[in-house]
């Protein structure tokens, strides 16, 4: 069975975006600073292209090569504007919404919107994955729904050194406190610092939770 795999960027002071949020201006005003580990240094809305550091670059291509599909939430998709001519995932995208959209095809990329609820989406990611990874990509609202419902079983945390002191914080409003994250690895880079964890809830063993 895929793994499904939640990860996402957050600042120093616990912000995954920063304030004013918007199509095309995805990580609102200033949040270009949290992705400079993509792009391996400053980069703007308008002119994104860049070259992540080595290590960077690796977990990069391991997240892509591994991942059978993608899940995303509407406003996510909405607020990138576009996602360009050729996405570059490869596989499909999942778009998780209430409002019904038809399915959009760039480049090698499939995005399917579905409104059947967040375990709806999973199932279909996972037949579309074919026992590789499902990678939920956010954004915050959409993680937080996966992790309170359980669904997650590895989550990577990226810490951008920066402040951004306004946005959107990931875990405001998460009601469920008994999740479980076991730090299994730690990858540095002159950017970012990226930290994985095996998640369980609060009444399962970690033999449970890694079966």
């Amino acid at each position: 069975m895929s793994t499904v795999i939640a990860g996402i960027t957050m600042s120093l002071d616990g912000y995954v975006t920063g304030p004013n949020d918007r199509l095309g201006a995805g990580l609102g005003d200033g949040g270009e600073q949290l992705h400079q580990w993509v792009f391996g240094g400053p980069w703007t809305y308008d002119s994104p292209r860049g070259t992540p550091a080595p290590v960077d670059q690796a977990y990069l291509d391991e997240v892509f090569t591994s991942a059978g599909a993608w899940i995303v939430g509407r406003t996510m998709h909405d607020v990138v504007g576009g996602w360009g001519d050729d996405p570059g995932f490869g596989v499909p995208v999942f778009v998780v919404t209430n409002r019904p959209h038809e399915t959009v095809v760039k480049g090698d990329t499939t995005f399917e919107f579905v409104t059947g609820g967040i375990e709806d989406v999973l199932a279909r990611a996972r037949a579309a994955a074919a026992g590789r990874n499902v990678i939920v990509m956010g954004g915050a609202d959409l993680l937080r729904q996966y992790l309170a419902a359980g669904l997650v079983d590895e989550f990577t945390l990226t810490i951008a050194p920066v402040v951004l002191g306004a946005g959107k914080r990931l875990f405001d409003g998460i009601e469920r406190t008994d999740i479980a994250f076991e730090r299994t690895a730690v990858i540095e880079s002159p950017f970012a610092t990226h930290l994985r964890f095996r998640v369980r809830l609060g009444d399962e063993s970690p033999e449970q939770a890694s079966a």
